[in-house]
């Protein structure tokens, strides 16, 4: 189970945390000196440094997932350009290997809607396998039936479209796998603790509900960040728009 496919979990963790530090940091004035006037100052620059470096890293985070987010849904649409091109170019083909491979791609660009609005993990690797063994069976159709073209042009169209679907859904599947290094979540997360740390350490209010504050900013931040980032968790998702639309026309053509 990968973490961040679970945006609600994510926002649940983090704010837990957060608050838990940040509650340990006020427990630390019993243990710890409190500073002294003349050193609260330098404290609030260090503080106020620390808060602004967890800032810039949300809003970097949280940059690239948005366009992690546009580069899944422009993939989306070429995929649908693709197919809906080359179902076009079938016609060039002859009578019999055009349909076949009408019919195929029909079949495809099923498995694509599928594969975009799918959210079980087991669904995925069979949608995989099956997207699979479709393209092999794409590749094998307009192979012989280009081979039988007269004119060089009709196999270049034929092919090089054929050639333009398969990679436009290994250009997808890359896209899906490009998400925020886990590296930069665990940086995040430290500095997070951190700042609650020393959030909660200089409070004076004894007030627990102040310390909320920063925790649920925080928590919230992430839970945004995780969501746009995952393609299947949460409630942000790339909906195939310009693919149902595709199998649609295909139905009614």
């Amino acid at each position: 189970m990968k973490l961040m496919d679970f945006p609600m979990l994510v926002l649940f963790l983090s704010f837990l945390l957060l608050f838990l530090s940040a509650r340990i940091g006020s427990q630390l004035r019993g243990w710890i000196p409190l500073l002294k006037e003349e050193d609260r100052d330098d404290y609030g620059v260090v503080l106020g440094a620390t808060l602004t470096l967890l800032g810039l890293l949300i809003g970097f985070s949280f940059s690239m997932a948005v366009s992690r987010y546009d580069q899944r849904k422009n993939y989306e649409e070429a995929e649908a350009n693709a197919i809906g091109t080359e179902y076009v170019r079938a016609d060039l083909l002859p009578e019999q290997d055009a349909s076949r491979i009408r019919e195929l791609l029909r079949k495809y660009t099923d498995q694509r809607v599928l594969f975009y609005t799918t959210r079980d993990e087991h669904r995925i690797a069979k949608i995989n396998a099956d997207t699979a063994e479709l393209q092999n069976e794409l590749w094998s159709a307009v192979r012989p039936a280009a081979a039988t073209q007269p004119t060089a042009v009709v196999v270049a169209l034929a092919v090089s479209g054929m050639n333009d679907v398969l990679n436009s859904q290994g250009y997808t599947q890359a896209a899906w796998w490009n998400r925020i290094p886990v590296e930069a979540w665990v940086l995040m997360v430290a500095i997070a603790t951190c700042c609650s740390l020393l959030i909660g350490y200089s409070a004076r209010q004894k007030d627990w509900r102040f310390l909320l504050i920063v925790p649920v900013a925080v928590s919230i931040a992430f839970f945004l960040i995780c969501d746009i980032d995952s393609p299947r968790g949460g409630t942000i998702h790339i909906v195939p728009e310009n693919l149902v639309s595709l199998a649609q026309s295909i139905r009614a053509h």
